[in-house]
């Protein structure tokens, strides 16, 4: 069931809503039936639910629309079927939020309804890892719940499913997934902070470390995080782990860490711009890329929205173009976008944008580009006398 009729008109049309290869592949070979219409439910013998899990602007979780789609399927539900929340939460959540909304229609845990939990795992754009092929983790109330909820699952996934111990368990491994993500992401980009005052190439280092074929593994600095996990789920185990009256100082410093690279990546290109004697403010600055990652649609808490509102701060004319999110591009292609620009700012690193070099910009008379994913040909543009500046190089 999805409340968006568009999305809904294009599964039944057999084309995907999203920008995925293999769901453009796939969904025309296994066509199936999208609704709006909740009555629909009761007709379903297993109900997933995948909600988002958001935080707000203070980065309080919101669990309204796990709420919200828990009282639609329990006001529809059949007995004896299982529900299973993809959701990312917080350990707790299941027994906290979603158990007392079904008790409260009236269904008893393990008889008339079974509750599970089986954290989604994806990785959008990625060729390899997609969502038949990824190992799950499942917990459930009930030894019955489970080995319900053991057998679906292996019915349409190749990976392992790797049963846990409590429903809390389940719940916590997608949390800790992403916030082991987070702490090493945020090593990094200190790092680059750091090897920015030293004089050193911090892509050199970790491509250096990652040498060592044991107990490393490599991350890199970037203009900031997005998506809606690695920058959200460490806010649920924090806020969680505050009420049972723990403190997690790491998790919220690796978050202040990452948070704080939008706006650092504006300030390397204000002093860049300084070396060019041109002031930010007036200047015409192109943003090249919306979405939170490379080869995808997808804009959520990518670090784009806060690098603008900077650059507007600060009197900037600001241009953008993702070749993936057209709609939300105020120009309509790169070449348009590099002919009004006189300083680029690199944001997402998309194939499209593998044709950026000295020369181009040269030719377009870019002054400063500021690589925020460090994809770029640092010794080719500044051969070509254009100035060149890296998140920690």
């Amino acid at each position: 069931m999805e409340l968006d009729e568009k999305k809904v008109a294009l599964i039944n049309k057999q084309t995907s809503p999203i920008e995925d290869e293999y769901l453009y592949e796939n969904l025309p070979k296994f066509p199936i039936k999208a609704t709006s219409d909740a009555k629909e439910i009761k007709k379903a013998d297993i109900v997933l639910i995948c909600v988002p899990t958001p935080v707000d602007e203070y980065y309080n979780p919101n669990l309204a629309p796990v709420r919200g789609a828990c009282e639609m399927a329990a006001s529809n539900l059949k007995k004896g079927a299982l529900v299973v929340l993809e959701s990312t939460v917080n350990p707790g959540v299941s027994e906290e939020v979603v158990r007392p909304i079904f008790e409260k229609h009236e269904f008893k845990i393990g008889t008339d309804v079974f509750i599970a939990h089986c954290p989604e795992r994806i990785n959008p754009g990625d060729p390899k890892w997609n969502v038949t092929n990824i190992p799950r983790v499942v917990g459930a109330f009930t030894k019955k719940g489970l080995e319900k909820a053991i057998n679906f699952y292996e019915s349409i996934i190749d990976g392992e499913i790797h049963p846990m111990k409590h429903i809390r368990e389940a719940e916590a491994c997608k949390v800790v997934e992403n916030s082991f993500r987070d702490v090493n992401i945020a090593f990094v980009n200190e790092l680059a902070k750091s090897f920015d005052a030293l004089d050193i190439d911090v892509k050199d280092v970790i491509d250096g470390a990652s040498t060592k074929p044991f107990a490393f593994m490599p991350h890199y600095p970037s203009c900031g995080i997005g998506g809606h996990c690695i920058p959200v789920d460490p806010y649920y185990l924090i806020e969680r782990a505050k009420r049972a009256g723990f403190d997690h100082k790491f998790l919220r410093t690796s978050r202040a860490i990452n948070n704080s690279m939008p706006a650092y990546t504006v300030e390397l290109l204000q002093d860049k711009l300084n070396l060019a004697k041109m002031p930010l403010n007036g200047t015409n600055v192109g943003i090249l890329g919306i979405a939170y990652k490379a080869n995808v649609d997808d804009d959520r808490e990518s670090p784009y929205y806060e690098i603008v509102t900077a650059l507007q701060k600060h009197g900037a004319k600001v241009h953008s173009f993702d070749p993936h999110i057209k709609e939300k591009s105020s120009v309509k292609t790169l070449a348009t976008l590099l002919k009004k620009s006189d300083a680029i700012i690199l944001v997402t690193n998309h194939k499209e944008f593998n044709e950026l070099n000295g020369k181009l910009l040269k030719e377009n008379n870019i002054k400063v580009i500021i690589d925020g994913k460090n994809a770029l040909n640092k010794k080719d543009i500044e051969k070509n006398k254009v100035i060149y500046k890296g998140i920690g190089r």
